[in-house]
């Protein structure tokens, strides 16, 4: 049987009902918190993750199914698949990171560099919208693809074939021969 605050909050879910929110955080945000710090150490980025499993739970409220499990294991699922991919996110972008310190590369100088490559962003916005957006996700918010999928709602291959698209279209502008 499904307690009665938990049906109110499902049905507020399912009709979009901004309160279902509140009530969520209300009768379940430590528990999800202390879920979350199981996976994440640091308090802040629990904290945040923490609001990215409430925006998640939000946009997947219409794919709640009260026959397949309980609310509660519905959103200990998406906060624990949450910071297991911050987790993974954080751990991939600090591996990439180019450690300045111990370069061998030589500087170049503000004379070596093409100034029309400098304004990136004024040139980004002359190519289709919808290859700016994933181009913007990937570059300047420093989303993974798979994180911009997720958030910009577009399927994966989709965000695969935009990026090289919108490159391309970028390189026509930098190298137009």
């Amino acid at each position: 049987m499904i307690a009665p605050i938990e049906q109110e909050i499902v049905e507020l879910l399912k009709h979009g009902d901004k309160k279902a929110i509140a009530l969520l955080y209300q009768h379940y945000a430590d528990s999800l918190l202390g879920v979350i710090s199981k996976v994440i150490a640091d308090e802040d980025l629990a904290q945040d993750v923490l609001q990215e499993s409430f925006i998640k739970v939000w946009k997947k409220a219409k794919s709640y199914d009260s026959s397949k499990a309980k609310l509660f294991t519905w959103l200990y699922r998406i906060s624990y698949n949450t910071a297991i991919d911050k987790v993974r996110s954080v751990s991939n972008k600090e591996s990439k990171e180019v450690q300045i310190e111990g370069s061998n590369v030589y500087t170049i100088s503000a004379k070596g560099l093409d100034q029309d490559v400098m304004d990136i962003k004024k040139h980004l916005q002359s190519i289709d919208p919808k290859y700016q957006i994933v181009l913007n996700a990937l570059f300047f918010e420093g989303m993974t693809q798979q994180e911009a999928s997720d958030e910009l709602e577009i399927p994966l291959g989709t965000i695969k074939s935009r990026l090289k698209i919108g490159l391309r279209e970028l390189k026509k502008i930098y190298d137009p021969e």
